[in-house]
């Protein structure tokens, strides 16, 4: 019987507020952040972290003190399993036999290390690597899938392995979030036309000028999102939350946005374009922090959709991409194939058009 693994990378959260500094230290330790030499940059992620701590605490006191990135991605994990073991009976190109999905956080518990010798221990024939970016970026996926490597390696664990690296525009994706926008729309309805804010999380700008593809990822989703929904006068704009530290990050951001919306008097749908579950940076920045923003700043109603979580479209579109991989002998691949970014982006990790 062939044995699937199937690895779904994912930034992680601190678990209590005793994890919340060595998670913080983990992500700007990782030179995909912060590009310093080895032991400057773990004098910075040091200094950085001890000063986070405290706000970044408070933020996880809205939560009860930990994150839910963990419990809503092993929910994730199964849902695919599900699909996939549904979907590979008598099909070999999908396993024929059992599928298995793990997670890997990349900051925190469980990383790499540790879901690698679990993998390991299953005993796969081969394994796919699964991003839940759904855009890529050097910052997430590329240290997602480098870490993973070396882990790999570490574990003794030898077997055929493919990876995803993007799907921004994956069919399944899209109609999930569409089916929420569409909904949120419905609420603010009786308030005038809405606005639509696709907020994304942020990035310095001088990691997007390097070639990074990430916010042209961003854009080719919301592109198709708008598309589907079939609306031809929606009002929406692209924006950027989360931003940290002194340096100039993409934009717009969505606090400016908010303000916007604000002086004109409309009212708010935003939309987390590039978060597919529910955690700090949805249930708290923009749920608490921005709808406090947008009340403060005069927007007359302020609607969030969720994530696209375990929506079936979704769920099955990730399933679909697993086969695709599986079916495909190249190692890494996008949801195309072959590479979707333009050759501005010297930073996609499918290298030269």
């Amino acid at each position: 019987m062939v044995r699937t693994a199937i690895v779904l990378f994912n930034l992680g959260g601190p678990d209590g507020p005793r994890a919340v500094r060595p998670f913080l230290f983990n992500l700007f330790n990782d030179p995909a952040i912060i590009g310093a030499p080895g032991p400057l940059r773990w004098l910075l992620a040091q200094g950085i972290s001890r000063r986070r701590a405290p706000g970044t605490r408070r933020i996880y006191d809205e939560l009860g003190g930990g994150s839910p990135l963990l419990a809503n991605t092993e929910v994730q994990a199964r849902a695919l399993e599900t699909a996939l073991n549904a979907q590979t009976e008598g099909n070999t190109q999908a396993g024929d036999g059992e599928v298995k999905a793990f997670v890997a956080m990349r900051y925190w518990h469980p990383m790499s290390e540790e879901t690698a010798r679990a993998v390991k221990a299953y005993d796969p024939e081969r394994v796919v690597l699964l991003p839940l970016y759904p855009q890529f970026s050097t910052t997430t996926t590329g240290s997602s899938i480098a870490a993973w490597a070396g882990a790999a390696a570490r574990a003794g664990l030898e077997v055929p392995t493919r990876a995803l690296c993007c799907y921004p525009t994956e069919p399944g994706f899209v109609a999930e979030v569409a089916g929420r926008l569409r909904s949120a729309l419905a609420q603010a309805a009786g308030h005038g036309a809405p606005r639509v804010l696709f907020s994304a999380h942020g990035l310095p700008k001088k990691i997007v000028e390097r070639g990074d593809p990430y916010q042209w990822q961003v854009e080719r989703t919301v592109a198709a999102v708008v598309e589907a929904l079939g609306q031809g006068d929606l009002d929406w704009r692209i924006c950027y939350q989360s931003r940290v530290g002194p340096l100039e990050w993409i934009g717009p951001s969505t606090e400016a946005e908010i303000a916007r919306a604000g002086r004109d008097g409309v009212a708010l749908v935003v939309v987390p374009i590039a978060f597919v579950s529910e955690h700090s940076e949805t249930l708290v920045e923009l749920d608490i922090e921005y709808r406090r923003l947008a009340r403060e700043a005069g927007v007359p109603v302020y609607v969030r959709a969720p994530t696209v979580g375990v929506g079936a479209a979704f769920i099955a579109g990730l399933a679909d991409l697993v086969r695709q991989a599986l079916a495909d002998p190249r190692p890494l691949r996008s949801q195309a194939g072959g590479r979707l970014c333009p050759p501005s982006c010297s930073g996609c990790p499918q290298g030269a058009v």
